[in-house]
């Protein structure tokens, strides 16, 4: 059987750290940056959401008088960790607490411009907002010196093109969490995915379906080194080749799918790729095989890209885990559905998610929407279809991790809907 094609073209150049040079700058440009954008885009939306008010800035604002301000929110958290409670508690007797999420009720918002800050207090919960989100507010300040917010304008889902119409069906194959080399990681189970999309398994049928898939995306955590050797002391030359083994296992595994279909590799928060974001792609020297293919591209992360005019965006799911830290939400896709209504991918970023330092950019400002929106190394498979204001549709996705779950996520071009290919080894019931 011939295998279905799709014109493939790479988004990324945003991502990639080229001609940048540390200098020891600090952070404030990457903020300063994210302010100076946002802005223009929320001055805009006052006129038709809130006529007949003035916009004026922290320093500007007068008691009582209905206004509109634009800022970064800043968010207090009493549980957020800070680098010298560890040191004094290292002395202490108390144990430092190390909780999953640093939600508190105490937690309160500050919103900050160029000119000052000023705390905010009514209609904006705490809840739902981080460290590092661009908004617009309608309120008034207080007697009190706090700004009473009685509305909260987002910059809403940015402008989409139109979907295309595509005739017949085409898949889009996404796995992450492979973890090859841990002690969850199962060869076999990953060996009946490359065969399923290689059309080495199945009838007749599935072997169409397979025939149909045009692309995989390995989105993050595909290798696992055990942190005995990740400690900053020197290897042990006999300790070497064990640090080798799952990158040239998991080489062997990606030979077999490049030569039957493009794949793309994202580097992930254990992978051997640097820590902060974008995550520059995994170096092809560590794929011997596979990377003397044309079908292989080793990718940034977050990567962005266009399979026959449909647009991609994903990640490997530090920024939604992140989110997940310091803010709350019904499920991971609301996480999601949050960084596109405020157009910012990572927006804890430089504040409690690695970045690297920019000065005249940042770039996680999603300023096209994507039609699928993927994320990987979650918990358990979800997805949804999001609507915008302005008829844009994007299909949310959590790709859970396949060495827990068994599970890869198959998407149809053609309509934009999702499957999941489970694979188990177990004989239980």
């Amino acid at each position: 059987m011939e295998r279905k094609q799709a014109d493939y073209g790479n988004l990324d150049e945003r991502y990639m750290i080229q001609g940048e040079r540390y200098q020891g700058q600090q952070y404030s440009h990457i903020y300063y940056t994210r302010l100076h954008h946002m802005r223009t885009l929320l001055h805009a939306l006052v006129p038709s959401r809130k006529p007949h008010l003035p916009v004026t800035t922290v320093l500007g604002l007068e008691e009582g008088k209905d206004c509109v301000l634009v800022g970064t929110l800043f968010k207090h958290m009493k549980l957020k960790p800070s680098i010298l409670d560890e040191y004094s508690k290292e002395r202490s007797a108390i144990p430092l607490v190390k909780p999953h999420n640093f939600m508190h009720p105490d937690d309160n918002l500050i919103l900050e411009d160029e000119s000052g800050r000023v705390a905010l207090a009514g209609a904006i919960p705490p809840a739902v907002y981080v460290t590092g989100v661009v908004v617009a507010l309608h309120g008034k300040e207080t007697s009190a010196g706090n700004f009473l917010v009685e509305d909260v304008l987002e910059a809403g889902l940015p402008p989409q093109t139109v979907l295309p119409s595509i005739n017949e069906d085409k898949y889009v194959v996404f796995v992450s969490g492979l973890s090859v080399g841990s002690s969850t990681f199962n060869p076999l189970q990953f060996q009946l995915l490359i065969d399923h999309i290689t059309g080495h398994l199945g009838d007749e049928n599935e072997q169409t379906i397979a025939s149909n898939i045009v692309r995989v995306v390995v989105a993050g955590n595909s290798v696992h080194i055990a942190p005995r050797y990740l400690n900053g002391q020197t290897v042990a030359a006999k300790d070497q080749p064990r640090i080798a083994e799952p990158i040239k296992e998991l080489d062997i595994m990606l030979t077999q799918l490049v030569t039957s279909l493009p794949v793309d590799i994202m580097p992930g928060c254990n992978d051997p790729a640097n820590f902060s974001l974008p995550q520059q792609p995994l170096h092809r020297c560590l794929f011997a095989g596979a990377s003397t293919y044309n079908t292989f591209s080793s990718c940034p992360n977050p990567h962005q890209f266009e399979l026959d005019n449909v647009k991609f965006l994903g990640t490997s799911g530090q920024n939604i885990d992140d989110l997940y830290k310091y803010s709350d939400a019904k499920d991971m896709l609301e996480f999601m559905e949050r960084t596109l209504t405020w157009r910012h991918l990572a927006p804890t970023a430089p504040n409690s998610l690695g970045c690297y330092p920019y000065t005249d950019k940042d770039p996680f400002l999603v300023e096209t929407c994507p039609h699928v929106y993927f994320v990987g190394n979650q918990d358990r498979y979800e997805t949804r279809l999001l609507k915008g204001s302005e008829k844009q549709q994007v299909r949310l996705i959590s790709i859970p991790r396949f060495c827990d779950t068994g599970i890869a996520v198959m998407l149809n071009l053609r309509n934009l809907e999702c499957s999941t290919l489970s694979f188990s080894t177990s004989f239980d019931s």
